[in-house]
């Protein structure tokens, strides 16, 4: 924002809360810029730390208790982003004019004024002697100065104490230190100390602790008079028992009372009792654009005189002063009073409703208020007096080690209020969120003090060795970690081939890798995270390798960092290197370039389904999208009767699309003003959201605006595992933000950040990154997330198994993204924002790149379409019949030899595989010939032809997949290409099939279930049951491509579509069909006739009461 339109702040008080009230101004607002600060303090030194004084004692310099260096100052000043003035006190505040004025004459103009001013050390002004000679009171740098040099003068003397609370326990510390006085002693009008904090048994144990190391303690004593000198000098002090004590220096820690007098003179309205500015729950006074905080600030005629409520307030109001356009404005409720210190080497802790069995709790959580207590009649009243209060106290005493624990709950012991420590504090920081959080307890209310029970550890695996691991096939762990022993397998490949895990959906491929990665290890062979055999690296460090050496293609990868500098890589290793360009470069996937590098969904922007048709699904932001686009939607499902769906991630799917027409059904969706949902991509698929503050009358955050600007962020950016988001506006979860790759849930500061959870074969919960993140730092925060996460995982990792395998886990990356500690989120964040700058919409390219738009056709010599799996009607629409129930397992590559006869056969020019050698996947064509389809590839200069079937599921898609190839041997000579230049145009030497005796062939791999089939020989390299039948080819002077094939009859009789397409009956009987047996299911249920939606249900069976001992195997009966 430009300085001419910045709004003035101007803070009055330089004190703790002033300076954290700055500070997170200057954090939330470092983006937006709408501030200028001025910051006005009374006292000569920068701010520093008021709790910390006693250690003042000790290094006697001021620098040590700032809490900003000098520096730290100079650095915010340029741009008048932060000005502050020292030693200057302000006068008056005019309302009218906007103005402060300052005692030196300054006159300061604001537009929005905050008021920091603290409070002041109580004296008790009525005692006869208060201003004596040697009185002091315990609260800023001077008052500490004036008692040190004091001190000096009255060596050997005694010092007193008034005040046994906590500052007055910190004075007598202080004075202690000093070693000026022989003897210090603690004066407390009430019968232990720290009265507010704890009870009589904790009071009276500190009191035990801190007498044991030298401080003397004056039990229910009151100062009557102090006692001077004829030079009004300290004497000593009169108690109004009438006793009466030696001493040179009293020392009042009496209290505190708000500084309201500017206030008062401004006409802004104060509390009558006790003083304080009276604000509200946003912060703001009587006078609008004038707001209050910290110790002068009087909320429900409240004042705190703790730092942490003083802090909270800071952090509302400069969260309302920058967040309040994107977020909820937050409101100042009830603090939490919990502190834990160390007072005189004694820790001292209190937390939440620490008085709650005394003075009955301040508030129950909401489960338990709804539970009806018994009224208690006033006669019993009046003869027991008033019922106990709705808590119980468990408490823990152990006088050998000196340690108190009192823990309160509800009366039913699920749930915590609060308790009091001594001596043993270490659980305090567990048990403060236990009672901020008010959740019901797991446990009992013992294991809090005494702990849990260890009943010792079986050291059993997570997982039984029968428990099914791939379900497609039905592989148990035990079958996977048989293969491993017995020396089968030795690659998760060996595994896939032996075992078929991993070979079907190919959900449970994470949890074989983690198998045979575990069982390996305990074996002692040495497992790696390399790619595949052409790459001796990891996922993470040939991201490294190429962002640094700026690698742009295969064969530079291949050359810089492969095994055999000549390969074309495999199924395994392509898409991988392909989602790393992705990731760096975000150039199209279809481009000539990377287009034969994309796995099965990326190589026509669409997940192929089960019949070889594609699934369409257009971005919707958070879930929210215009009628107008529903309409299109509708219309474009209802031309192409395509199947639709709403989705688990809040948008529509429409499945059956034919490749050839995507382009069409695309440009209308494009018209329409929708964009690609990249559901096919290993990138961000959807953040889901509630409706959050939009309309929900129980949102605090607005979930959709913040969910909607998250996923256009993020559309399109490629990652080594497909990302899923969420955001919901309020702790009911309603999007289920928790099990997510990322999720956010609104609170009343901003949004905690969720990370590393997910569904699917392994689900996981999302873990706590951060807490009550103001919507302004959300995105820098979740760019070195992901970007962190781009960079470093391994290959198809998700962002869970992610974290669990990143050495120091949580706490890590929290180090990594939260506090910087390698130095490298400024450029996770400049990276993240040059992809998200490269964006474009892959199917809007698609349409319009005549290259790209081409691929778009189901056959490469033939404009006829086919279908290759028969459709069914099942609950109003169409889909495909189920997989047949067993693989193709003719010996197809036997064919060769049992044709009547061949004949070289034209099928397509060759001009269609212009550039095919330059390309890592060569260029591949599915011709149809008769009634059968046909796959044909050039890869490096040499056609390969087989069946387009794959055997495997009978589906048509070989010519589709991914070519791999066998690393070379380095011992031996390259072995000749028979062809190594391009067809023409331009003009090449013919290429023709790989004669027998060359080096090896390369294999297919199907982009349905990965069955590697040999070009040459038709065999398939990870299932020996099935095989491909297999063709010669060769380019001829004329510019076409020859196949040798047997008579058109023969080879529809042998490989025709007609004859392998599936059919329904080939699935052998639904699923289902037991279960609609079983409760008649006739598919959408209507009102059956008869049926009265007022009527009463009639029970034809009486309701039978379970017996005692028989409810729900609880052993008891119900309560009704």
């Amino acid at each position: 924002m430009t300085a001419d339109k910045r709004t003035k702040l101007v803070v009055v008080g330089l004190g703790m809360v002033g300076i954290a009230f700055v500070e997170k101004v200057l954090k939330l607002d470092a983006r937006a810029r709408e501030y200028d600060i001025v910051v006005i303090g009374e006292e000569p030194h920068l701010a520093y730390n008021r709790v910390g004084l006693t250690s003042f004692f000790n290094h006697r310099k001021v620098e040590n208790l700032y809490l900003n260096p000098k520096e730290w100052y100079a650095l915010h000043a340029p741009d008048n982003k932060l000005s502050y003035h020292l030693n200057t006190l302000v006068t008056s505040i005019d309302p009218t004019s906007k103005t402060v004025a300052c005692a030196n004459g300054d006159v300061v103009p604001y537009d929005i004024l905050v008021l920091a001013t603290g409070s002041d050390a109580v004296l008790p002004r009525h005692t006869p002697g208060h201003d004596a000679n040697g009185v002091f009171v315990y609260r800023t740098i001077e008052d500490l100065e004036n008692l040190i040099a004091f001190g000096e003068s009255r060596k050997g003397t005694v010092g007193a104490v008034v005040g046994g609370g906590l500052l007055g326990l910190e004075a007598a510390n202080a004075m202690m230190d000093l070693k000026c006085f022989e003897k210090v002693k603690l004066i407390e009008r009430n019968r232990w100390v720290l009265s507010r904090q704890l009870d009589a048994d904790a009071g009276n144990l500190v009191v035990e602790k801190v007498t044991s190391l030298g401080l003397e303690i004056l039990l229910s004593k009151r100062v009557g008079k102090i006692r001077t000198d004829d030079g009004n000098n300290v004497t000593g002090v009169i108690f109004e028992d009438g006793e009466q004590m030696d001493c040179s220096t009293i020392c009042f820690a009496i209290g505190v009372r708000p500084r309201d007098s500017l206030a008062r003179s401004a006409g802004i309205k104060c509390a009558d009792r006790g003083g304080g500015i009276l604000v509200n729950n946003d912060l703001s006074t009587s006078i609008p654009g004038i707001y209050a905080i910290g110790e002068c600030a009087s909320w429900q005629n409240q004042t705190f005189g703790l730092i942490a409520p003083g802090i909270e307030m800071a952090d509302v109001l400069s969260f309302n002063l920058t967040q309040a356009k994107l977020h909820q404005p937050r409101t100042f409720k009830r603090p939490d009073l919990s502190t834990k210190l160390k007072l005189l080497g004694v820790d001292v802790a209190s937390f939440g409703d620490f008085f709650a069995d005394r003075d009955g709790p301040s508030s129950l959580p909401a489960k338990a208020a709804r539970k009806k207590t018994e009224d208690q009649s006033v006669v019993k009243t009046v003869v027991s007096g008033p019922p106990p209060p709705p808590a119980k106290a468990l408490i823990y005493k152990d006088p050998f080690a000196q340690v108190y624990k009192k823990y309160l709950f509800t009366t039913d012991g699920k749930y915590l209020l609060g308790g009091m420590m001594i001596g043993d504090t270490s659980d305090y920081i567990k048990l403060v969120p236990m009672v901020k959080n008010q959740k019901e307890l797991d446990i009992p209310p013992a294991q809090l003090i005494l702990g849990a029970k260890k009943d010792g550890d079986d050291g059993a695996d997570d997982l039984d060795d029968d428990t099914q691991i791939c379900s497609c096939h039905n592989v148990s762990k035990g079958d996977i970690v048989n293969a491993v022993k017995d020396g089968t397998c030795k690659t998760v490949g060996d595994i896939k081939a032996c075992t078929k895990a991993g070979t079907g959906c190919g959900g449970c491929v994470p949890l074989v890798t983690s198998i045979f990665t575990k069982t390996m290890t305990e074996m002692g062979a040495e497992v790696t995270n390399y790619l595949c055999a052409h790459f001796n690296y990891s996922r993470a460090d040939l991201y490294n390798i190429i962002m640094i050496k700026r690698l742009k293609t295969l064969p530079e990868v291949m050359r810089e960092a492969g095994n055999d500098k000549n390969s074309d890589g495999c199924e395994a290793c392509k898409p991988a290197v392909a989602s790393i360009f992705a990731s760096l470069w975000n150039k199209h996937v279809m481009d000539k370039t990377t287009h034969g590098l994309q796995d099965t969904n990326d190589r026509f922007l669409g997940n192929i389904q089960r019949n070889g048709t594609f699934s369409v699904i257009p971005r919707v932001s958070a879930g929210e999208i215009t009628p107008d686009k529903l309409i299109v939607i509708g219309e474009v499902a209802k031309k192409y009767n395509l199947y639709t769906k709403i989705t688990g991630g809040q948008r529509i799917d429409m499945f059956g699309a034919k490749k050839q027409d995507l382009l069409n059904i695309w440009t209308r969706l494009i018209e329409a003003g929708m964009e690609s949902g990249h559901a096919y991509a290993k990138s961000l698929r959807t953040v889901k959201s509630c409706v959050g503050t939009t309309w929900c009358r129980f949102g605090v955050g607005d979930s959709v605006g913040m969910a909607v600007r998250i996923e256009e962020r993020y559309k399109s950016i490629r990652s080594p595992h497909k990302i899923k988001g969420g955001v919901s506006g309020c702790v009911r979860e309603c999007a289920e933000a928790q099990n997510k790759d990322f999720g956010l849930i609104a609170t009343e500061k901003g949004f905690n950040i969720f990370v590393a959870g997910n569904g699917g074969a392994k689900p996981k919960h999302a873990e706590l990154l951060a807490k009550d993140v103001p919507p302004s730092e959300v995105i820098p925060i979740l760019d070195r997330y992901l970007m962190f996460y781009i960079r470093t995982a391994d290959k198809l990792q998700r962002t869970a198994r992610w974290l669990e395998n990143l050495p120091g886990g949580l706490r890590y990356l929290k180090e990594v993204v939260l506090e910087d500690k390698l130095g490298i989120c400024a450029s996770l964040e400049a990276q993240m924002q040059e992809l998200v700058d490269s964006f474009f919409d892959e199917w809007a390219e698609a349409v319009r790149n005549p290259l790209i738009a081409a691929k778009f056709r189901q056959f490469a010599n033939t404009d006829a379409a086919v279908d290759a799996m028969e459709t069914e009607r099942d609950r109003g629409q169409t889909r495909p019949v189920y997989w047949p129930r067993d693989a193709a397992a003719d010996d197809f590559k036997a064919l060769k030899d049992r044709w009547s006869g061949t004949s070289w056969q034209p099928v397509i020019e060759a001009a269609y595989f212009a550039g095919a050698d330059a390309t890592p996947n060569g260029i591949s064509a599915n011709i149809k010939r008769g009634d059968t389809q046909l796959a044909l590839w050039r890869v490096r200069g040499n056609y390969y032809a087989t069946q387009q079937m794959c055997p495997h599921k009978r589906s048509f898609a070989l010519s589709d997949g991914l070519i791999g190839q066998d690393v070379a041997s380095p011992a031996s000579p390259p072995a000749p290409s028979p062809s190594a230049s391009p067809p023409s145009p331009p003009p090449s030497p013919p290429a023709h099939s790989e004669p027998r005796g060359a080096s090896k062939a390369p294999w297919i791999s199907c982009p349905y279930h990965k069955r590697n089939f040999d070009l040459g020989d038709g065999t398939c390299r990870n299932d020996a049951q099935l095989s491909i039948a297999t063709f010669a080819a060769e380019e001829r002077a004329d510019g076409m491509v020859y196949l040798r094939l047997p008579p058109v009859e023969e080879l529809d009789a042998a490989l025709g579509t007609s004859r392998w397409m599936v059919r329904k009956e080939d699935a052998g009987p639904g699923q289902f069909e037991e279960l609609d047996r079983r409760i008649g299911f006739r598919g959408r249920r209507a009102k059956r006739p008869g049926v009265r939606a007022t009527a009463d249900v009639p029970m034809r069976r009486a309701v039978e009461a379970l017996p005692v001992g028989g409810g729900g195997g609880c052993g008891a009966a119900p309560e009704w």
